[in-house]
């Protein structure tokens, strides 16, 4: 059987750490390759072995999730979402009112504790139940078990009104973390609301509005003005601009007509438009676009991983300085007493949990590739984006990355009694039965049909140019050899470009020079890079020198490296990498087809997407889908953004909970400070992360 993915929801799913028991749990399970959750989307990817029974497999996964946190539910990813029961916040409200009776009027001892009693089961018997069963399996080191530890203890040395207190407070705070994280995940799932909901098939000779799966390759769908392209197609009836800056972050609308290829997640502004199907809704660029975004969170960046594992650690090694806190004090300490010490360590205990951490950091990377992606910038894992804050060396491709790709006439330079005009006639009269790339560029900048009579002799010379005779004339068009082996006596050009020479019966006519255009945001992009602190620009080519350090000049490049094939490419890449200070990264920026080697050795891989071009998705790990090199000052900015909110957050909760342990060793901070401590850090840390995600320009 071959292998295969699925995708599940963990609908529910609201504690980090409870996501990184659930899948440590479900990759150990026997049938299973791999199982990646993504806490920020809810989302399970679960990779069978090679022959495991999918159904069995699954089974288990979901018992296991269950066992793990009875709140969480995980179903099929197209399975509609179940109603889960919210009786907790019934209880909570009345274990409040009974804490409010207990605390504020008078009533016998015995009626008082009756009342603080039945309070603090209201509001912490769901804590105090998920505690005892994960001591059972088990599982000790929880915010479960740390609260129920706390408070219990609070009661055990008579401090009912304070045990009270702190499990209502912590309920209350973990239901503010609860909305925070859900709103955080509604932000940068709106960000992403560019899936189409459904498409205007064509049925006979009517429309039917259909989901866009049920449309196939070939049919035809009608796009009315407001509504967005389900479907990648090309138009075959209609005109419209199509505001496309939902996948390259360009507010300009593009105009379309009939023959114009269109992608899905554009949005019609003004025209109707008739299109037939390209690709089905799952090769769409919609499609891809939302699967690399969502997929970027199993990619964690160094800080991720780091604070998932320093959690782990974390609160066990708290837990036993607590206890030691506990004990040993009022065992040395002359005229000590354990009440007091007991209070101290369960302050402790209290403020240890690190949720704050591992719930704001990913969020926060999450948050700048969904900020960056709504820009026109793919970023394929928090990793990629860590990567870009540390650039020491960016290295180009010029054709199609510096320059657009596209040759245009530069020059027309008549000799003797020939104008201008009669030269790029017969260059373009001589080249319309061409199909290269440079006879191209001729015919466009002629601009007009070619008129004339037929061929009466034709002839393409490899590597040279072509021989033709038409209107009683015999042109030669192409380069140096050409007129050499015809020995027509012409000047030597030497001049960035391509040099097309003619010559008319026998006599030299002038040349042509045709030339890549330099993109107009090049020479913005490489200054903005040096403002921003990267120490060299780098362009390797395999044009010629000449051509290379035009360009070069033109934009102000540190270096040109030219005439190189692409394993030469990859070669200068090593020798740079290695005469770099080894503290930076070095990026390259390329095309994503021709420069995949140099791509794949890259430290951060940067390909111009070309408005989601298949093969640049798949080369690179970041992907400007505009194909404008000024996206990577964007990239830039956006990831030392992400990274600035990351390490506040760990400084700000690290802080305050080293603040409120030394305050609690010392006997000055109350269960109340550690309460803050835990969850009030963490709402905060939250709210921090989703600035992120607001980041405007």
């Amino acid at each position: 059987m071959k292998q295969s993915k699925k995708e599940f929801m963990l609908q529910g799913l609201c504690c980090p750490v409870c996501a990184n028991k659930i899948e440590r749990g479900i990759a150990a399970l026997e049938g299973v390759r791999s199982a990646a959750v993504d806490f920020t989307n809810q989302r399970l990817v679960l990779e069978f072995a090679e022959g495991a029974p999918a159904g069995g497999v699954v089974a288990r996964a979901g018992a296991l999730v269950k066992d793990l946190e009875p709140s969480v539910e995980m179903r099929e990813k197209t399975a509609p979402e179940k109603k889960m029961p919210d009786t907790g916040r019934i209880t909570l409200v009345t274990g409040a009112v009974f804490f409010a009776l207990g605390m504020f009027l008078e009533f016998p001892q015995p009626v008082k504790l009756g009342l603080f009693f039945a309070a603090y089961f209201l509001a912490g018997g769901e804590v105090l139940l998920r505690s005892l069963k994960n001591i059972a399996k088990g599982r000790i080191f929880d915010e479960n078990f740390l609260m129920s530890l706390a408070t219990i203890g609070a009661f055990a040395i008579g401090e009912y009104p304070e045990g009270v207190a702190v499990m209502l407070f912590y309920q209350v705070g973990e239901a503010f973390q609860e909305y925070a994280v859900g709103r955080s995940r509604r932000s940068i799932s709106a960000l992403m609301d560019i899936r189409p909901d459904y498409a205007n098939l064509k049925v006979g000779d009517d429309f039917r509005r259909v989901s866009p799966e049920e449309a196939a390759v070939g049919d035809l769908i009608l796009v009315r003005p407001g509504e967005k392209i389900p479907l990648d197609g090309v138009v075959i009836e209609g005109r419209s601009a199509l505001d496309t800056s939902a996948l390259t972050g360009e507010s300009l609308p593009r105009d379309v007509e009939s023959g114009s290829e269109v992608l899905s997640g554009s949005i019609n502004k003004n025209g109707l438009l008739t299109i037939r199907v390209a690709k089905e809704a799952g090769e769409s660029t919609v499609s891809k676009i939302l699967e690399l975004v969502q997929s970027a969170a199993n990619a964690k960046a160094p800080v991720e991983s780091f604070i998932t594992k320093f959690a782990r650690y974390y609160t066990p090694v708290i837990a036993a300085a607590a206890c030691a806190l506990a004990v040993i004090p009022p065992l040395i300490l002359p005229g000590a007493d354990f009440a007091s010490w007991i209070h101290r360590a369960l302050v402790f205990l209290v403020v240890s949990c690190p949720c704050a951490l591992v719930i704001s950091i990913p969020l926060s990377f999450f948050g700048g590739i969904g900020g960056a992606s709504r820009r026109g910038i793919l970023v394929k894992g928090g990793n990629y984006l860590d990567a870009l804050t540390n650039l020491e060396t960016v290295v180009f491709d010029k054709t199609g990355t510096l320059t657009r790709g596209i040759f245009n006439v530069t020059e027309i330079a008549p000799a003797g009694a020939f104008t201008q005009n009669e030269l790029l006639y017969y260059a373009a009269r001589a080249e319309s039965n061409s199909s290269h790339p440079i006879a191209a560029s001729i015919q466009r900048a002629w601009r007009q049909p070619i008129a004339g009579g037929t061929f009466t002799a034709y002839e393409e010379i490899a590597g040279q140019g072509v021989r033709a005779s038409f209107d009683g004339k015999t042109i030669l068009a192409g380069n140096s050899k050409l007129l050499d082996g015809a020995g027509i006596a012409h000047p030597r050009i030497e001049t960035p470009g391509s040099i097309v020479y003619l010559a008319v019966d026998g006599v030299f006519a002038g040349y042509l020079v045709i030339a890549d255009e330099v993109k107009p945001d090049g020479r913005q992009t490489i200054e903005g890079l040096k403002t921003l602190g990267i120490k060299k620009t780098v362009m390797l080519t395999g044009d010629t020198q000449i051509a290379g350090e035009k360009v070069g000049r033109e934009l102000g490049l540190d270096v040109v490296y030219a005439g190189l094939l692409p394993h030469e490419k990859v070669e200068k890449l090593e020798e740079l990498e290695k005469t770099g200070s080894g503290k930076g990264m070095l990026a390259f920026v390329g095309d994503g087809i021709n420069d995949a080697p140099v791509l794949a050795r890259a430290d951060v891989s940067i390909a111009m997407g070309g408005l989601g071009s298949d093969a640049a998705i798949e080369a690179a790990g970041i992907v400007l889908m505009t194909d404008e090199p000024s996206k990577i000052l964007e990239a830039i900015h956006i990831a030392r953004k992400t990274r600035s909110i990351v390490w506040q957050n760990i400084i700000f909760a690290l802080g305050v909970k080293a603040v409120i342990l030394v305050m609690g060793a010392l006997g000055i901070a109350t269960m109340w400070e550690a309460v803050f401590g835990d969850v009030g850090v963490a709402v905060i840390a939250i709210l921090n992360a989703m600035r992120v995600i607001r980041r405007r320009g």
